[in-house]
């Protein structure tokens, strides 16, 4: 979800062209399936009207909007009404007249005084922006733009390639523009300018009629994608020559919970191969020496709900992740992506592969394993087993009498069974039926309002939650019969419960509090996406969602409490989503040195890994982070990355900020 929340909150306006009347429709494309469409309709005045939806599981956008250019390509008029991702109302304007820009959405209002030129990207608008801000930035002799509100976008030409399909032959070009996001966007346009494209593994936008040129069009983006990786990977990963020793630290034994003060750490390749006290390690002459000044070693952290997408390696490095869980992806990409990074040919972390398994339906998933009979879903469960993963996520379409086969299909492949709670299926159904885990904390709450919510697929598991979590009593014997069952199946939990807080108390116009202490480090068009705020809230109703989210909260200490294995995960952007789920851990009253271990060891034992990660010790992997404080004492410390050390090899923190457009702290 969250990478269609930051696309959508990128998109930028339409630029006029002169073209005939007749509408260009371009079809959306979610994970390899039809979601939705743009249709653009030119008037004789010059005025473009687009039209733009599509459906991610009953959430998703649906906007119209009415655009004026000038003859730069710069916009001069916007206005824009409908819903955005979430089905929160949208209203947005903008206008350029004498020199003075003014704009206003539900999250921002502001006017600026322009003196040169200046592309105004809005909130919540269609995808052909990137084709209007792509032909504004052509207009301008060094191919460089300011954006409105702030920032500064360029542009490159990348080159072009020749489509044959059913619709005919064509040629269109690449353009990539940086000063989005942390990478760069590649935008198709055809010969006449006109827009055809913007593809990725995730979410697609193309023209009608093309849908099968994406593959092509998205191999050409990869080659140029991996020779970028490649390039920082060979700049910034370095491969010590001999032992390196990190001295005077202050070690978090994750098996122990302790802290130990003066303390050697010996690295020799990709394994630790001593642990003791500075004086009693033997370091190697010619030994590579790293002082540690006290600051805190701690294993490499885990993040254990990812969607891995391109750049995104980096992005979890510098924040001290070296080990994820991708939960659901494109499966040539997530291979193709793992095999870079183990062979050292792009930075990022191990990567632990669990495979999405959802039922056909108008509420599928982004995937195209959709099953409804037990012979798609063995089929299913043996490919991924083939191919390396570690578990299949059972989705929110799977029909709950093919729960049950699934988990003993998946089971007897060696792989654990998790995931959503499918539609009308109660979390104790789900449990019973064999889940080693639940994904989402929600779920565990809709257990109880399934009188009110048994269609899980829709974003009713949201605001069903918003309206009754905080009024459950988490002390009721319904609530301690689903724990008691949870404890005797040995069930893990993943609570993401930084998305869902978030959800319930983000507000337009105000900097989400999960992001407000790293906001101004992050790229201007980013940081500005964190305005957008959550749910909508209805009238009245905002104490009743901020319950909600206090609940959240204590469910997970509830879940601590009862001894459950909780890990940590995200599902939102890389790093520092992790550090403030770790920060919501202890706010939820888990003390800061079990919140560590959740990161770290329960997390690899959760993936059977617990031989070779999770805690620093001789034989180990060497993945280790130096952490400025002490975040056993202050969790929030673990913001403080200044050393990263993955399968042996080290990295600056600030140079991988720096790598993908933030500043380092």
């Amino acid at each position: 979800m969250s990478r269609l929340l930051t696309l959508l909150a990128l998109l930028a306006p339409v630029v006029v062209m002169a073209q005939a009347a007749s509408p260009v429709r371009h079809t959306v494309i979610l994970g390899g399936n039809r979601a939705g469409v743009q249709t653009s309709t030119v008037g004789a005045d010059g005025v473009r009207e687009i039209n733009f939806e599509f459906n991610d599981r009953g959430r998703g956008p649906k906007i119209a909007t009415r655009i004026k250019v000038d003859t730069a390509g710069l916009l001069v008029d916007l206005q824009t009404s409908g819903n955005d991702y979430l089905k929160a109302p949208v209203a947005e304007t903008f206008s350029l007249q004498n020199g003075v820009a003014r704009w206003k959405n539900d999250a921002e209002r502001g006017e600026k005084k322009v003196t040169g030129p200046a592309f105004y990207l809005s909130m919540n608008s269609p995808p052909e922006e990137y084709a209007l801000l792509a032909r504004a930035l052509l207009k301008t002799p060094d191919r460089n733009i300011a954006l409105l509100p702030e920032g500064q976008a360029s542009l490159e030409r990348l080159g072009d390639v020749s489509l044959t399909g059913a619709a005919g032959t064509r040629k269109v070009t690449a353009y990539e523009i940086t000063g989005l996001g942390f990478t760069p966007e590649t935008v198709w346009l055809e010969a006449d300018g006109s827009y055809f494209a913007t593809v990725s593994s995730w979410v697609s936008f193309i023209r009608e009629g093309w849908e099968d040129s994406s593959p092509k069009l998205l191999e050409y983006q990869n080659k140029r994608a991996n020779a970028r990786t490649l390039a920082t990977a060979r700049a910034l990963a370095r491969k010590p020559t001999g032992p390196v020793a990190i001295v005077n630290a202050n070690l978090f034994d994750a098996d122990t919970g302790k802290s130990v003060p003066g303390t050697t750490v010996l690295i020799e390749g990709n394994r630790i191969k001593a642990v003791g006290k500075d004086a009693q390690v033997d370091v190697p002459a010619g030994a590579e020496r790293i002082d540690a000044r006290g600051r805190a070693l701690l294993p490499g952290l885990a993040d254990m709900h990812v969607h891995m997408s391109e750049g995104e390696g980096a992005q979890h490095l510098a924040a001290g992740v070296t080990s994820v869980r991708d939960l659901a992806n494109d499966t040539d990409t997530l291979l193709a992506m793992k095999k870079r990074i183990d062979a050292g040919e792009e930075i990022g972390p191990r990567i632990a592969m669990s495979g999405i398994i959802d039922g056909p339906g108008p509420f599928a998933g982004p995937t195209k394993v959709l099953v409804d009979t037990e012979a798609k879903a063995r089929e299913a469960v043996d490919n991924y087993a083939k191919l390396g993963y570690r578990a299949v996520k059972i989705y929110s379409s799977v029909k709950p009498e093919l729960v049950p086969t699934i988990i003993k299909l998946a089971h007897e492949k060696g792989l654990r069974a998790a995931g959503h709670v499918p539609a009308y299926m109660t979390a104790r159904q789900f449990v019973e039926a064999g889940a080693d885990e639940v994904h989402h904390v929600n779920f565990l709450f809709l257990n109880f309002f399934f009188d009110e919510v048994k269609d899980t697929r829709t974003p009713a598991r949201f605001t069903a939650l918003g309206e009754r979590a905080g009024q459950l009593d988490l002390n009721s014997p319904e609530v301690s019969s689903l724990i008691k069952l949870l404890q005797d199946k040995h069930t893990t939990v993943d609570p993401t419960v930084t998305i869902f807080y978030s959800m319930f108390t983000d507000r337009p116009g105000t900097v989400s509090a999960a992001y407000a202490p790293i906001a101004s480090r992050l790229p201007p068009q980013v940081r500005r996406s964190l305005l957008s705020g959550g749910l909508p809230v209805p009238e009245g109703r905002d104490e009743q969602y901020r319950a909600a989210a206090e609940a959240l909260l204590h469910m997970v200490k509830r879940l601590y409490d009862a001894k459950i294995t909780l890990v940590a995960g995200t599902d939102n952007m890389p790093g520092f989503t992790l550090h403030r789920e770790l920060e919501m851990y202890v706010q939820a009253g888990i003390p800061a040195p079990e919140v560590l271990r959740i990161a770290t060891l329960n997390s690899a034992k959760v993936l059977k890994r617990e031989a070779e990660l999770g805690s620093i010790a001789p034989g180990k992997f060497a993945d280790v982070i130096l952490v400025d404080g002490d975040p056993a004492r202050r969790i929030s410390d673990i913001r403080n990355t200044d050393l990263v050390i993955k399968d042996g090899k080290v990295y600056e923190p600030a140079a991988l900020y720096r790598s993908f457009g933030v500043q380092p702290r």
